[in-house]
Parts: C-alpha cells; structure tokens; sequence
C-alpha cells in the first residue's frame, strides 16, 4: 500500500487534533497542510512502523518548528494569534500530552515516541496538566443532548471537574431558549437531537447573538471533518472518555473562542 493510501484514513481526526491545540481551523489546518507538503517532499523521512504514529510524528515535527516564532506562520484569526500566544507560556507539551492521551486515544508511549520525550516525561507531562486543569477558571455549561443517560453522563462528569451545569435541553428550539436566558460560560452539543432539530443550527443561532466556545459531541466525526467547509474547532467523538471531556473542556475555555460553523 502507498504511503500516500496509508495515512489518508488518519487525516480527518489530524486536522480535528490540530484545531483543538491551536484553537482555529484556519490555524490547525495550516499546520496539517505544511505536515503534507513536508511528508510529499521526503517521503523516505516518514517514521517506520505504525502510519497513524508516524503521522502526528511529523506534525509535531512542523508544529515544534513552527512555534519557535509564531509570527511565521500568517494568521488572520485574532483568536489563532492570542491562542498562540498563550500556548508559548502555558505548558504547551503537556497539553499536547494531554490531547493526544486522550481526545486522540494515543498509549502514553506513542505519546512518547510523537513528541520524542520518554513515557516518564509523557506521565510528568500529563500530571502537570492536570494540575492545570484544576487550576482554571470554573465555567457554567449548557448542554444540548437528546439521549437521557449521555446527558447525565456529561453532566456528572463536567460538576465532578468543579464546573456548573446551568441547563440541560433535548431540542434546537430549547438549547437557543436556554442559552438567551442563562449565558453560559460553555455549549456542549449534540449534532441530532430528539425532534429532528440539529445541534448545528442550534449552535449557529446561539452564536449569532453572543459568543461562547462550543464543543459538538458526535458519533460520526467524519460527517463534520471533511474540510469542504467550515467544521468545528472542538469535537469529542462517541464513546467518550472522562478524560477525553475534560480535556476537551479544558482546551475550549483555554482558548476563550467559538467552535463555530459558520
């Protein structure tokens, strides 16, 4: 199989991992872009072994490069620059640990082997940034979700991080009713929701009056992840884990910017 066929299957979930560390996807796709045209241009300095390894490998090869000035790669996002800014003083390899353990599923030793640090420094990694996680603003969360036990599930999992859920709603129409009234800090949203209404436009709405970072919780990620328009900067996939929400919560509230689809 060619190299080409191999890594294919891994770019959507690329471009959603590098739009969660640095808040755009403008951003996040540029990174995976130069990733590409890195890989077309020496094909033979692809890692051997696992494809899906070797790939977050050479994006974080761009990404480590890149971020020594930031002002290299052009950005027309306000939110990319100040996101950008603030993961130069943040513990940026811990969050990157933190992402690839759980929203990208990775072992903590292909952790190791993308950032090139050992396991021991991926679980020092991951324990400072937990610890910055406990650490962050507390923030009040509306959650649209159609599915009862998923609801309470996300629910249980955001107050267990010290966080307020300040509604919960099954429908477009409810989510936008709730978001008006409440102003959350947070959205967490399902993409089908019990009445045939769409998360998305619920999202699209709420957004057009204030803006919040949203989160979209979805068991079809490749539906959303195509690149032929706009697509969510944040996304958990089902199942989930509760570390996969939390880290999640954490990059979105870090970044202070909208996951819209606009």
């Amino acid at each position: 199989m060619s190299l080409a066929r191999e890594i294919a299957p891994h770019l959507p979930l690329l471009r959603r991992y590098a739009r969660a560390l640095t808040g755009s996807q403008e951003s996040g796709d540029a990174f995976v872009a130069a990733t590409l045209e890195a890989i077309v241009a020496n094909p033979d300095e692809f890692p051997k072994g696992d494809s899906r390894v070797g790939l977050y490998q050479m994006f974080h090869r761009i990404w480590a490069s890149a971020n020594i000035e930031v002002d290299e790669i052009e950005e027309t996002s306000r939110g990319a620059r100040k996101a950008q800014e603030r993961l130069k003083t943040l513990s940026p390899l811990s969050r990157q640990a933190l992402l690839l353990t759980t929203l990208e599923s990775f072992t903590v030793q292909e952790t190791g082997q993308i950032l090139g640090r050992t396991p021991v420094d991926v679980s020092a990694m991951l324990e400072d940034a937990l610890e910055e996680l406990d650490r962050q603003t507390k923030a009040r969360i509306l959650i649209i979700e159609d599915e009862a036990v998923i609801a309470m599930d996300l629910s249980d999992l955001v107050s267990a991080a010290g966080h307020d859920v300040c509604a919960i709603e099954t429908t477009a129409s409810g989510a936008v009713a709730a978001a008006e009234r409440e102003r959350p800090d947070l959205v967490l949203a399902d993409i089908q929701l019990a009445d045939g209404s769409s998360g998305i436009d619920a999202v699209k709405q709420i957004l057009s009056s204030f803006e919040v970072p949203v989160i979209f919780v979805t068991a079809f990620p490749d539906r959303l992840l195509t690149g032929e328009r706009p697509e969510p900067t944040f996304l958990i996939t089902k199942p989930y884990s509760p570390e996969m929400v939390r880290a999640a919560v954490s990059q979105a509230l870090f970044f202070e910017s909208t996951g819209s689809l606009n």
